[in-house]
């Protein structure tokens, strides 16, 4: 059987967070020239996760056990976001995480990021078995093009669903483009090979091939300074 639009949308999203992580894998991930490596890495994920949320969820809800699967879904989701803050802080110097080593970090990171992908393959499939085509490819560009306004940060603490929930996340998208500027965060607001509208739905869409990508190329030089106030 044919996967849907929206399974071949997520499975290549996993594909390129996947992509993004291994540089900042790096025990030199931290050096303040590589710093970037993980900045992109951890928007791009935290950009999918709370997209995924505003998007998915609802539909997911809708599903046999749907509440059991979406309260699975965000315990894994806060438990991710919760370590994307530990590895960023230990990335950027924060004293409080230092004592944090960093394979054990990315052990942790790697399985969660494991669970996630299993889950959204799964919901994934299950959603594209209830909609016709048409709806399954509309809830694939919706959920493209809520990664392009979604919070650039983890904020495991904050609302994750429902309209409290999307209502946060706007609300933090506006915090984290402003301390983004402020730091002088590199983000990839305009990362090429990441599916975005323009560059990959289409390729979804209409099956046509994907061209191969190239790695993102950075705008100007990341921030030196150390950034773990707000993260």
């Amino acid at each position: 059987m044919t996967a849907s639009t929206l399974e071949m949308a997520l499975t290549y999203e996993h594909a390129r967070i996947r992509e993004l992580a291994e540089p900042a894998h790096h025990p030199d991930a931290a050096h303040p020239e590589r710093r970037h490596q993980t900045d992109w890495f951890y928007a791009i994920a935290a950009q999918h996760l709370a997209a995924a949320e505003d998007v998915l969820l609802p539909h997911v809800r809708r599903l046999p056990d749907g509440d059991e699967l979406v309260t699975r879904y965000v315990g894994n989701a806060k438990e991710l976001e919760r370590s994307l803050r530990l590895l960023k802080g230990r990335q950027y110097g924060d004293s409080r995480f230092l004592h944090l080593h960093h394979s054990d970090l990315w052990q942790q990171i790697d399985r969660l990021l494991g669970e996630h992908e299993t889950m959204e393959a799964t919901y994934s499939h299950q959603i594209s078995e209830q909609l016709d085509d048409p709806d399954v490819n509309i809830l694939t560009e919706d959920l493209l093009e809520a990664e392009e306004v979604a919070p650039t940060r983890a904020h495991p603490y904050s609302p994750h669903t429902g309209i409290a929930g999307r209502l946060a996340h706007r609300m933090w998208r506006m915090a984290d483009t402003a301390w983004d500027n402020a730091e002088g965060r590199v983000v990839p607001t305009k990362y090429h090979a990441h599916p975005k509208r323009d560059s990959a739905l289409s390729h979804y869409l209409y099956g046509t091939p994907m061209p191969h990508q190239e790695e993102p190329q950075q705008d100007e030089s990341p921030h030196q300074g150390n950034s773990s106030a707000h993260q």
